[in-house]
């Protein structure tokens, strides 16, 4: 299953195989570049990153979301053996981890949201042997989880949003039955059943998604099986039906998609099925659906974090970039379209998790780096 996809075979290869590592056209740009980074910011380190403590178990593939009280919750994922079952809250005021009730079943790949009522909702994922079409609702108040309705159709790599209603909407994903899929559908938070609703023009995993302000939903890019995608299309939450807004300029699936104080949505970095790993990033404007490029990343990356700062700027930390897991973390500023490198995270990771706490800091949680799965999380800010 981790080898489906044509990057992790180009990873394998060059993790065995370190003459062709040193050999690889970014390799030493890529070390010049970021051993002065290293250098730079070592001293100051500290002050920007923090470590905190350390999850229960080791986890990637999993979801972290941000309840009501400040506290963040931890669900399933992949430890390096098996999926998970578990999950965990972080206690914002002490910096401990606690493990919390366990899911009715064990995912990763899986989506999380949180309800009106402040409890959360996940749905779908693998547990190792079967794509899921269950959904389960953690209550925070006592820690236990209750099966809800199940979804149309199994899925993984699909995305999940709490729409303006209350209500939540997923899209695409894959299975192995159906393969990469255009169904959505929609789970009525007040009757607790889902409904199928208008599909994808075109189907899609790997693929990111936002909340427009007028309260309609953005796919964007992914990948359909054949090649990576540069279409976005938009959820229009009154008819029920999806439309093409204009395409990004590149191409991306496992990249990053933000949106800014203003409306308007970033994307950035990611993978490009015939152009490799991506540092380009671009904005699209949420009024006229039209996307414009902004100023690169200093690194490339996928598999990256990404969150909104308080002052309205954008943190990106970690990923990996065809040769390495990164350490590096570096902030975008909307007004300028310019990207400023930070101090850099203690560990490289991706497939981490990036909330943000009530305080504006932003906490990074799990992923992996190499054979290691990773229970550290740090905190920005």
């Amino acid at each position: 299953r981790l080898q489906q996809h044509p990057q992790r075979q180009r990873r394998q290869q060059l993790r065995q195989q370190p003459q062709l590592r040193q050999q690889h056209p970014q390799y030493q740009l890529q070390q010049q570049h970021q051993q002065q980074h290293r250098i730079f910011y070592h001293q100051h380190n500290n002050f920007v990153w923090a470590t905190t403590g350390d999850m229960n178990s080791p986890r990637r593939y999993h979801t972290s979301t941000t309840l009501t009280n400040g506290n963040i919750l931890v669900t399933g994922g992949n430890n390096g053996i098996g999926y998970l079952i578990s999950a965990e809250v972080y206690d914002s005021s002490t910096r401990l981890w606690t493990l919390t009730g366990n899911m009715n079943t064990a995912r990763g790949f899986h989506t999380a949201s949180i309800l009106t009522n402040g409890s959360v909702l996940v749905a779908g994922g693998y547990s190792g042997s079967s794509y899921l079409n269950t959904a389960e609702i953690y209550n925070p108040t006592t820690g236990l989880w209750t099966l809800t309705s199940n979804m149309s159709a199994a899925r993984d790599y699909h995305t999940q949003v709490t729409l303006a209603n209350g209500n939540i909407l997923i899209a695409g994903g894959y299975n192995s039955g159906s393969g990469i899929l255009n169904s959505t559908e929609i789970y009525i938070s007040s009757t607790g059943l889902w409904t199928t609703t208008g599909k994808l023009n075109t189907a899609r995993r790997y693929h990111t998604v936002s909340i427009l302000t007028n309260g309609n939903v953005l796919v964007a890019g992914g990948d359909n099986g054949g090649s990576t995608l540069n279409s976005a299309e938009v959820y229009n939450l009154s008819t029920g039906l999806w439309t093409y807004i204009g395409n990004m300029s590149t191409a991306r699936e496992y990249d990053i998609q933000v949106t800014l104080s203003n409306g308007n949505i970033l994307v950035a970095g990611g993978y490009n099925s015939r152009s490799g790993y991506l540092s380009s990033a671009e904005v699209c404007n949420s009024s006229t659906g039209l996307w414009t490029t902004t100023g690169s990343m200093n690194f490339i990356r996928n598999h990256h974090s990404a969150s909104l700062l308080v002052n309205g700027t954008v943190l990106v930390a970690g990923g990996y970039d065809g040769i390495d897991y990164l350490t590096s973390a570096e902030v975008y500023d909307p007004s300028t379209g310019l990207w400023t490198t930070t101090g850099d995270i203690y560990i490289e990771r991706d497939y981490h998790t990036a909330s943000t706490l009530t305080t504006g800091q932003v906490l990074l949680v799990g992923g992996q780096n190499g054979d290691s799965v990773l229970s550290s999380t740090e905190l920005y800010g």
